[in-house]
């Protein structure tokens, strides 16, 4: 008994010296994993752009305020804890749940939402994770129970009593663990304390237990770790897809904010040119009525340029509305609080960059485009990521095809001993059971060396066969998963055909969109030369009031076409390299940067002016 004294207080001891931090290993699996708060705000960068109440903005910095505030990209961010979940689900032994790969380009008035789509399991697919296994994490269960029982008897040749009473303190412990072979082996500890008032039994109360291990191992359905580790497969390539995901939300996200930059670059060039129209407007009406007071114009002719200056005023607040409106999308996609920081709503944006069309397009073989288009689209390498997922699954569903054929084991140890039953035959003083074998005499340390001596071993071995005889459910859902895989097969190409054509159709719109935009600059110079002869006639009398604002319409009109035509130029050169999967390399956006929320590359420098 001192002995043990002394252990147990060095066993305390130790533990007076282990923090929380030591057992952290035991509580870990029962704590959830953390996941951050959201954060709504705003990186510096944004602060660093505002100067004087206007957000001075170049495309750079349009496209890195996106990659760190905005929030469609912000939600695809979580992406990567749920694929990590569904790895860490798929490990224990459990089937993946999946996730959206819907993108989106969330509230910027521009229609580039992506159609959604699942990558993981689909119903009706074929998949089932292996039902004879409970999962790959090993499981203690334990069972303490105490029990008082009273069971009438209708004859007393057994028990020696019309009433036997029978108490019971049971403590069963058992480890189970299943393995990647579809094996699972299981060891149970149980122990029973037990005391009966019949006369007849040798020992009273008892105290027996028993170690048994228990093995089992399927050899056909179900066998080897191609079948039962189909959910990890499947979920590690999931985790590939959420990088594509959220690659391919960062391309939609970029898309939009360069479209709405370079809108918003158009629509100001369009506010200067109904600026340049009103003013020669302004200035016809003021030569008009200096002729008319001097008597050689028609009266009439004021009243026309007074039209004349109305109808271009009402077309300068409509270019300066769409502006406004503009500029509210764009704060929009780069903040991500919207609108509610008072700085940012109240900020007037001032591009820095400007449009501009080379006099050289670059040539490029259209076989190149398709190449890189094929290896850089990211929805065509989630599409192969899918096509591999149904092929590991349909290896599962060919395993469910095989007969039931199952080896088992199984090795027992027991033990029982007891004190001597002292209970006496009834009528009489004399016990029943008066010679007890001595091996069995004793407590509970008795019966637990009988069962590590293995006094009393049980083995058995056999097999389990179960042989569906027309099998007609597992070949349907063979036939289901396989044709499922041909259709993917035939997507895949179908995808990769639609890639190629939105290539072609791309190239084509920036070879107009560039003829349109050399037809309209002529245009504009012509109307340009056509304005300053009418004037010239004009001056000397060959010419109306009429044909002078006509002429100045036509150029009005000429130069908002040549600001149509740049914007659909610079669109067009957009599409192109998202048609080719060459967007993030050539605006030099660094994916690790954009999973992060932080770009390295300093804010560009504010121009000089905006200090005045």
């Amino acid at each position: 008994m001192r002995r043990f004294q002394s252990i147990f207080a060095v066993f305390c001891a130790l533990l007076t010296t282990l923090d929380a931090q030591s057992f952290r290993w035991a509580t870990q699996p029962y704590q959830p994993k953390p996941v951050a708060p959201v954060n709504l705000a705003n990186s510096t960068r944004l602060e660093a752009l505002l100067r004087n109440g206007k957000l001075y903005l170049s495309l750079q910095d349009a496209i890195a305020l996106a990659l760190e505030n905005n929030v469609d990209i912000e939600v695809e961010r979580y992406l990567f804890p749920l694929a990590q979940a569904d790895v860490l689900r798929a490990q224990s032994g459990n089937s993946s749940q999946g996730f959206s790969t819907a993108t989106s380009a969330g509230a910027t008035g521009l229609n580039t939402t992506q159609a959604q789509s699942y990558v993981g399991f689909f119903s009706g697919g074929g998949f089932s994770a292996n039902p004879n296994l409970a999962g790959y994490d090993p499981v203690v269960n334990s069972t303490v129970q105490w029990a008082h029982i009273s069971t009438p008897q209708q004859n007393t040749v057994t028990t020696g009593t019309t009433s036997l009473i029978s108490t019971n303190t049971i403590a069963n412990f058992s480890v189970q663990d299943n393995f990647p072979s579809g094996g699972s082996v299981t060891l149970s500890y149980d122990n029973t304390l037990s005391s009966q008032n019949s006369y007849l039994n040798l020992l009273n109360p008892t105290a027996s237990a028993y170690i048994d291990l228990s093995f089992a191992q399927p050899l056909l359905q179900g066998f080897g770790p191609a079948f039962n580790n189909r959910p990890i497969r499947v979920a590690k390539n999931n985790l590939k897809a959420a990088d594509l995901v959220f690659k391919q939300q960062v391309i939609v996200t970029v898309q939009t904010v360069v479209q709405a930059y370079w809108l918003l670059v158009s629509y100001n060039e369009d506010v200067e040119v109904k600026r340049q129209a009103l003013a020669l407007s302004q200035k016809l009406y003021s030569d008009n009525q200096k002729q008319v007071e001097a008597g050689s114009l028609a009266p009439i002719e004021v009243v026309r340029a007074e039209a004349e200056i109305a109808s271009n005023e009402q077309a300068l607040v409509t270019s300066q509305t769409n502006v406004l409106q503009q500029e509210t999308i764009l704060k929009n996609a780069l903040s991500r609080n919207g609108l509610a920081t008072p700085a940012l709503a109240s900020a007037r944006i001032v591009p820095t960059d400007k449009i501009k069309v080379p006099d050289v397009e670059s040539a490029e073989a259209i076989e190149d485009l398709f190449a890189a288009a094929v290896k850089g689209r990211p929805e065509l390498q989630q599409s192969r990521i899918q096509l591999e997922n149904q092929k590991i699954l349909l290896t599962g569903t060919r395993n469910l095809m095989l007969p039931t054929l199952s080896a088992f084991a199984d090795a027992r140890n027991s033990g029982l001993a007891g004190d001597p039953n002292t209970l006496p035959i009834p009528g009489t003083d004399t016990p029943y059971a008066s010679n007890q074998n001595p091996f069995f005499l004793g407590g509970y340390g008795t019966a637990l060396g009988q069962v590590f001596r293995r006094n009393f071993p049980n083995y058995s071995v056999g097999f389990s066969l179960s042989i569906p005889l027309r099998n007609r459910n597992a070949q349907a859902n063979y036939a289901t998963a396989a044709v499922n895989l041909r259709q993917n097969e035939l997507s895949v190409q179908r995808l990769t055909n639609q890639v190629h054509v939105d290539v072609q159709n791309a190239l084509i719109t920036l070879q107009q969109a560039r003829a349109q935009y050399r037809a309209a600059v002529k245009s504009r110079i012509l109307q340009q030369q056509t304005l300053d002869a009418e004037n010239k006639k004009f001056a000397v009398g060959a010419s109306t009031p009429f044909l002078v604002i006509q002429a100045q319409r036509d150029l009005a009109n000429a130069g908002g076409a040549e600001v149509v035509a740049e914007a659909v130029y610079i669109q067009a050169k957009l599409q192109l390299d998202v048609a080719t999967g060459r967007e993030l390399e050539v605006y030099n956006i660094q994916i690790d940067e954009a999973r992060q929320g932080r770009v390295s590359k300093a804010p560009d420098p504010i121009p000089a002016e905006s200090n005045d």
